[in-house]
């Protein structure tokens, strides 16, 4: 059975993928900050897990031991509210807070377990970005922190691909779309952009995207949907 690790399974679209996990016979280590309800609700081993932190992360990575990884999913990340990420509003701390969570804590998760990646027979990364990260595609402005987070994500993770790819270990970055989670509570209530999905439809082609790509993919860019997109 191989074994699969997941951060922000508490809500959104993690706990729609960890649902997908469970279900494609994984042995699921389910992470995340809050460990409420639905995680608890999983057929799984949950951990607590906070990404802004060093130590945790380090404590993390002793709980999971030696086994193998088969599949590393960093999907947990942080918004702040978009009119206190403007230019008149962002400040250090909103900027640390999501650059933390966003950006350093999915790379330090990464590096923590790599040991365990390299021992599966066929393992592979993926990381949630965000289209918003995508300097080509930016018309909009604004999301400072948010934006600049998921740049950062994708140069962290491109770089990683390229390391990792004599190791045979694909890395994929994932575009979910507009998502109705907690992350953008518009969204979560109806009001957000238009064409907003469940975070189960959302999972479940994120899942397809992410099964059907392989080395040959490893380090791009892709939308749920499967278009690849820009830097």
């Amino acid at each position: 059975m191989p074994t699969a690790v997941i951060t922000g399974a508490n809500s959104g679209i993690g706990h729609a993928l960890a649902k997908i996990l469970i279900k494609e016979n994984y042995n699921l280590i389910a992470a995340d900050i809050h460990l409420d309800a639905p995680i608890q609700s999983l057929t799984c081993e949950a951990l607590h897990l906070d990404l802004a932190s060093q130590a945790s992360i380090s404590s993390f990575a002793q709980k999971i031991g030696n086994q193998p990884i088969d599949l590393l999913l960093n999907v947990a990340g942080v918004m702040v509210p978009h009119e206190s990420d403007t230019l008149d509003t962002v400040d250090i701390t909103k900027l640390q807070s999501t650059f933390a969570v966003n950006a350093f804590g999915p790379l330090l998760l990464t590096q923590a377990l790599l040991p365990n990646v390299l021992k599966a027979q066929h393992p592979r990364i993926a990381v949630m970005s965000s289209r918003v990260g995508s300097m080509a595609d930016n018309s909009s402005g604004g999301m400072y922190s948010y934006r600049a987070s998921k740049a950062a994500v994708n140069a962290l993770f491109k770089s990683l691909a390229v390391d990792l790819k004599e190791d045979k270990v694909p890395v994929l970055l994932l575009h979910p779309g507009i998502v109705k989670t907690n992350l953008d509570p518009r969204n979560k209530e109806g009001g957000g952009v238009p064409g907003a999905v469940e975070p189960e439809q959302a999972a479940a082609e994120l899942w397809r995207v992410l099964m059907g790509k392989g080395l040959e993919s490893t380090g791009r860019f892709f939308h749920r949907t499967g278009e690849e997109l820009p830097w």
